[in-house]
C-alpha cells in the first residue's frame, strides 16, 4: 500500500460509506474496502455529462439530413393510445 494518510469525517459519513462499501461489495461480489468506496465515488464524480460533449460532434449536412429524415420515420410509427 502507497504512503496510507488518515482524514477526520463525522460518524454520519463513515457510517454512509460503510454502507456504500456493502452495496459495493454485494454488486462486485467480492469485498470492497473503504478506499476502494471512495475511489469509486471519486470515478464517479469526475465523470463527464453528456452536455461537456456538446458540439464535439462534426457532421455534414447531408449527414444531419440523413439523421433528421430516419428519426422522422420513427416517430411517424409511435402511436400514443
Amino acid at each position: 500500500m502507497e504512503d496510507a494518510k488518515t482524514i477526520k469525517i463525522s460518524p454520519k459519513v463513515y457510517a454512509e460509506l460503510n454502507a456504500f462499501a456493502e452495496i459495493l461489495s454485494d454488486r462486485l461480489k467480492k469485498h470492497v474496502s473503504i478506499d476502494d468506496a471512495l475511489e469509486n465515488l471519486l470515478s464517479r464524480a469526475h465523470r463527464k455529462k453528456p452536455s461537456d460533449f456538446a458540439g464535439a460532434w462534426v457532421m455534414s449536412d447531408e449527414e444531419e439530413k440523413e439523421i433528421k429524415e430516419s428519426l422522422r420515420e420513427l416517430w411517424r410509427t409511435w402511436k400514443m393510445d
